[in-house]
Parts: structure tokens; C-alpha cells; sequence
């Protein structure tokens, strides 16, 4: 039975400045799928992300300049999904929709984050709404349950990224949560940049691990 999620908030989470321009997030994205690319990929999937002289680069030992990302979103499609949800995004956020609109290629259990057009109320989406009921239907759950109806679900795959538009910093920038359906865990984060270089800092300490 799914019982009361424990909220956390990891020292690690303590990340100094938040990137905010779309320039800030499309260098610590590059460098983000760099890292990805040195320790995740296998050789099927190196095919699909990289070109031949990029291949031959990682296989001589050579750092090589990956982009695991997608398009950047115009103005106009983040505009129209901040009236879709009757929200305005943070900086952070429309920071990074302006340099990826979504990702792909991540370390965690998301499959990726949602392009801008389809990032949705948790409550409302397909798997998220299953989870929701769920915890609804279990005495015990009451705040999980409130922090689902007022979330919004920016990733999601065995794990949940969650995004809340009422608890938000003094530098603007609303609390991003990662949710464990499997274990019941919330993890609690300043913000979206926070959540994202969690997994960075743990790639980098998996590489130092490997040294």
C-alpha cells in the first residue's frame, strides 16, 4: 500500500546562482550532454547521438561537443503555454524552453522533460492523474494529494519532475520537486536549474568514481 511520501531536501540541492538566460542554459546544457555522452551512451545509442567524426573523436579518448537537446522553442509556443496552464513561468524555466524545448537524455528515472507544449497540470495528465487518484483514495495522503493538484509536470517516466507555482523563492523561481512513485519519495528543490544539476553533480562524482 502506498503510504505517506517522505519530502527531503539533500544538501546537495544547495546550488549557488540560477541560470536564468537562455545563454546561461545552453552552456550548461552542452556541457550537461558532454557528460552524458562520456559515461551513459553505449555504442547503439553513441550512433544515434553522434556524427562519424564525432564517434572517432570518443573513441580516441577526445572530449567531444554533444547537443543531446532539441530545438529551442520560439517565444510565441512558451507564451502559449503559459496561457494554456493561466501561469507565467519563472526565468529558469523560460530559459530553458528558450535554449531546448524539452530533453531527452537524462540521469534519473525521467525519460525526459516535456517540450513546452505539452507540459501539463500533473492532476490532468494520463499517468499522473492515475498516481493522484491514488494517493487520493488512501487516508494519510492528504498533503501529496495537494501538492499533486497544485503541481505542474514538466518530466516524467518511472519518475515524476514537478514544478509548484504557488511556493515560489525570493528570486522568483518556483520549488521543483522529483516524486518516487515507487518508494513514496519527494524530493524537494529551489528550482528547476537545481533539480537538473543534482543529476549533473552526481554524473560528475560517477566520473570522478571512474578516474
Amino acid at each position: 500500500m502506498i503510504g505517506v511520501t517522505e519530502t527531503t531536501e539533500p544538501e546537495e540541492n544547495e546550488v549557488a546562482g540560477v541560470l536564468t538566460t537562455t545563454e546561461e542554459w545552453r552552456v550548461f546544457l552542452e556541457r550537461y550532454s558532454q557528460l552524458y555522452v562520456e559515461l551513459h551512451a553505449d555504442e547503439e545509442e553513441l550512433a544515434d547521438l553522434l556524427d562519424e567524426d564525432q564517434l572517432e573523436a570518443l573513441d580516441q579518448g577526445e572530449r567531444v561537443e554533444a547537443w543531446l537537446g532539441e530545438a529551442a522553442a520560439r517565444e510565441e509556443a512558451v507564451a502559449a503555454s503559459e496561457e494554456r496552464l493561466g501561469v507565467r513561468f519563472p526565468p529558469s524555466v523560460r530559459g530553458f524552453f528558450l535554449a531546448s524545448d524539452g530533453w531527452t537524455h537524462l540521469d534519473g528515472y525521467v525519460d525526459g522533460v516535456h517540450p513546452c507544449g505539452r507540459v501539463v497540470w500533473m492532476r490532468d495528465s494520463e499517468t499522473g492523474g492515475r498516481v493522484f487518484e491514488t494517493y487520493a483514495s488512501i487516508p494519510g495522503n492528504e498533503d501529496d494529494v495537494q501538492l499533486f493538484r497544485r503541481s505542474i509536470e514538466i518530466a516524467q517516466g518511472e519518475d515524476f519532475w514537478l514544478l509548484d507555482p504557488t511556493d515560489v523563492g525570493p528570486d522568483g523561481e518556483w520549488s521543483a520537486y522529483e516524486f518516487a512513485p515507487k518508494y513514496g519519495d519527494t524530493t524537494k528543490y529551489p528550482s528547476l536549474f537545481a533539480l537538473f544539476h543534482s543529476g549533473y553533480a552526481s554524473m560528475e562524482e560517477d566520473r570522478e568514481d571512474m578516474d
